[in-house]
């Protein structure tokens, strides 16, 4: 029993320390270009993220901390995913700065059941994410391919190679309205290429490493959406 209790107390430190950084960073992106904490969309944003972020995270501390210890991992080994990961940090920044100055200077008026509209696509975005994890317990943050790791055809996997990538085009893209701007609407479609070119050399790497994925690949045809990509 000790040495379970000991990875996780170690990961639930990673945890807790990796959300006292990001959390401040999401609340400095949002609410310093608005000028004011009297950014209602924001805070309902904020929930938004935090509450069933917080759900996943107890769901897999108790049923999978192993799961989550491959996600805390950070440093991509293929030199062209090191360079995607630089390039999704413009669409990615923008997207969450634009809405506080689009707050605060009034550029857009996004009503009300929009956001709301929003809002739920960002929590179906979560869900399949969830989803996804509970299925492929090899979901890691990095492309990589570990010992006894096995080609995943059950779940949404049955539907397109990728649903992970569309569960975060769905959050990223519904962001800003939720946030009530049309304008950071731009950066944030902006991810969409940025992302397909993740999973272009994502499955280089597993059809050369990972055994089982060529065949895969033949069963599924669609790697985001099917009957397009």
């Amino acid at each position: 029993m000790e040495h379970t209790q000991e990875p996780k107390s170690k990961l639930l430190k990673l945890i807790a320390g990796r959300l006292m950084i990001g959390i401040p960073i999401l609340i400095g992106l949002l609410f310093l270009p608005a000028g004011t904490w009297a950014y209602r969309e924001a805070w309902f944003y904020l929930l938004t993220l935090l509450i069933p972020m917080s759900l996943i995270l107890v769901y897999f501390l108790k049923k999978d901390p192993a799961l989550l210890i491959r996600r805390m991992k950070t440093g991509e080994k293929e030199p062209t995913q090191k360079l995607i990961v630089r390039l999704a940090l413009i669409p990615f920044l923008l997207a969450f700065i634009l809405p506080g100055l689009d707050h605060r200077f009034g550029w857009s008026s996004v009503p009300d059941p929009v956001v709301v509209v929003a809002t739920v696509c960002i929590l179906l975005g979560y869900l399949l994410f969830f989803l996804v994890l509970k299925e492929n317990r090899f979901a890691s943050r990095v492309i990589e391919v570990v010992n006894e790791q096995r080609v995943i055809q059950s779940g949404p996997y049955r539907l397109i190679r990728h649903p992970m990538y569309l569960g975060a085009i769905l959050i990223y893209v519904a962001s800003p309205v939720a946030l009530g701007s049309n304008w950071a609407l731009l950066p944030a479609v902006g991810i969409i290429p940025v992302l397909m070119a993740r999973i272009v050399n994502e499955e280089q790497v597993l059809t050369r490493e990972l055994r089982g994925y060529q065949e895969y690949k033949e069963i599924t045809r669609y790697r985001l959406l099917p009957g397009i990509w």
